[in-house]
């Protein structure tokens, strides 16, 4: 293909276009998560119990939901989960998550007597360790940028650390603004698979890097916007086919992979697209913006 075969894409004269529509779909985002007021918490952050049965014969979800109103348990989210005889309920914790969940195995068990009821698993969190899960989960993000500035900075430069800490805040954000928009649950498994793309999308802003480093040795007079273009292209095809190779594995998890794992497996594939999409785009540039900006600091 003509697109990897000796590329001289532009990639560099065009940045500017490229941060521009990173900032209006990060802000889009934003947006998306102020009117939402925050994000739709699993019961893993919010606290709450979660049951899900199997019935010999489908049920309309609006009656299962009379059953749990019945109970005392309005508001509670009933969804299919997989077949039509699959049924997942979902009710937040005002007070022991346990004995809440039992309830609702009981409520369940006598409001549909005339179906085949068989209970497949139930999970139970208090709002206190829901509490405690969420800031584990936002102090592991900040110490992963932290480790990785320190690593990147004592590999190669401060300014490339930073080039590399703005693009992952680049996916980290475009991520859960994908999620705000869609209105998808942030669960644990979203948050491992946040993690996932940081080291992920960090892998292939180092390969760049590297390419850039070897280059600037052995062509320090080249023009560093020029220089860095070439990296780009040089480490393309690897760049591409790997994360084209790894989006096919994760798209058959997603369709193929179960309600379990899917929210985990959508979140590395949109992490993957736009994990490559900063290292071409976002990480690069940012280092040609430092350095003209350098540049034209020490000319005056």
């Amino acid at each position: 293909m003509q697109f990897f075969k000796s590329p001289a894409h532009q990639f560099i004269a065009n940045r500017r276009r490229f941060m521009l529509l990173s900032s209006v779909l990060i802000f889009s985002g934003l947006v998306s998560i102020a009117v939402h007021r925050g994000f739709r918490m699993s019961i893993d952050f919010a606290g709450g119990s979660l049951v899900e049965i199997k019935l010999d014969k489908g049920v309309p979800l609006k009656e299962i939901r009379r059953v749990m109103d019945a109970a005392g348990f309005k508001g509670a989210e009933v969804t299919n989960f997989g077949a039509p005889t699959e049924v997942l309920v979902k009710a937040k914790s005002v007070g022991n998550a346990a004995e809440e969940a039992r309830a609702i195995k009981v409520a369940l068990q006598k409001g549909l007597a005339d179906r085949h009821v068989e209970m497949r698993r139930t999970e139970s969190v208090g709002p206190k360790i829901g509490a405690e899960l969420r800031n584990h989960a936002i102090w592991a993000i900040i110490y992963s940028l932290i480790g990785i500035v320190i690593y990147v900075s004592w590999r190669f430069e401060f300014r490339f650390a930073i080039a590399a800490i703005i693009a992952l805040i680049h996916d980290v954000l475009f991520t859960l603004g994908f999620f705000s928009v869609a209105n998808l649950e942030v669960s644990l498994a979203v948050i491992a698979a946040i993690l996932t793309i940081v080291g992920y999308s960090l892998n292939d802003t180092i390969v760049v890097f590297d390419r850039i480093r070897e280059n600037f040795h052995s062509r320090r007079r080249d023009n560093y916007a020029a220089l860095v273009n070439a990296s780009i292209n040089e480490t393309l095809s690897r760049t591409v086919i790997t994360s084209l190779t790894t989006l096919f594995v994760v798209a058959c998890l997603v369709v193929f992979g179960g309600e379990v794992i899917r929210d985990f497996a959508l979140t590395l594939l949109v992490g993957i697209i736009v994990g490559t999409y900063s290292s071409i785009f976002i990480a690069s540039p940012i280092l040609v913006e430092w350095q003209l900006r350098h540049v034209a600091k020490t000319k005056k």
